[in-house]
């Protein structure tokens, strides 16, 4: 059984950025509806298994997929933020930003357009491409499509109307503005090292 993770920082700890009610809403009543939801449909597979009774794997393989890869993302969005931490990547993601992107601002810039272009709900993600040796922006609709396999996510962003309409309303490109001032490039950069 899946357990919700503990915040690494107070509700309030993201504020002016990210308000403590959105967080609130976020954590305590989104997340764990995703945390209940893989729990559930684990539950389902578990029976049908048990029973060798497949005549609904279609439903319960979609709700596997949708349910927990939000698990997964909504974690790293969670840890990837944080208060009073360094406002860049360390030197070798910098290098590697540069490298893939030509500059850091062509990368802000390439994810910020990626992240006000999700359409409807779903993420913005910095990648790492093992297969390419190289880092990608790439968009992931719902939580679940447009994935590119065997990738490592090391910088996501929640588009999902959830994530910013209690604050920002539909002004999406005040929220991924704001993102960059909460940004915890410390757990990025941990994510890079591990790749």
């Amino acid at each position: 059984m899946l357990k919700m993770i503990d915040l690494p920082y107070p509700l309030n700890a993201l504020e002016p950025y990210y308000s403590k009610q959105t967080l609130d809403l976020h954590y305590n009543i989104l997340y764990k509806g995703y945390i209940d939801n893989t729990n559930k449909t684990e539950e389902k597979l578990e029976q049908a298994r048990k029973n060798n009774d497949f005549s609904s794997i279609k439903c319960l393989e979609k709700d596997l997929s949708f349910f927990g890869s939000g698990v997964i993302l909504h974690e790293l969005f969670f840890t990837n933020m944080g208060p009073a931490i360094p406002t860049e990547p360390n030197s070798e993601l910098m290098e590697q930003i540069i490298k893939d992107f030509g500059s850091y601002d062509n990368f802000k810039n390439q994810f910020n357009s990626a992240s006000a272009a999700v359409e409807a709900s779903g993420w913005c993600l910095l990648v790492w491409v093992p297969k390419w040796s190289k880092l990608e922006v790439l968009q992931c609709e719902k939580h679940q499509n447009l994935t590119l396999w065997g990738c490592k996510p090391l910088l996501v962003l929640d588009m999902w109307e959830h994530s910013y309409y209690l604050q920002y309303l539909t002004k999406r490109p005040d929220y991924i503005n704001a993102f960059w001032n909460i940004v915890n490039w410390n757990e990025v950069n941990k994510r890079f090292y591990s790749k």
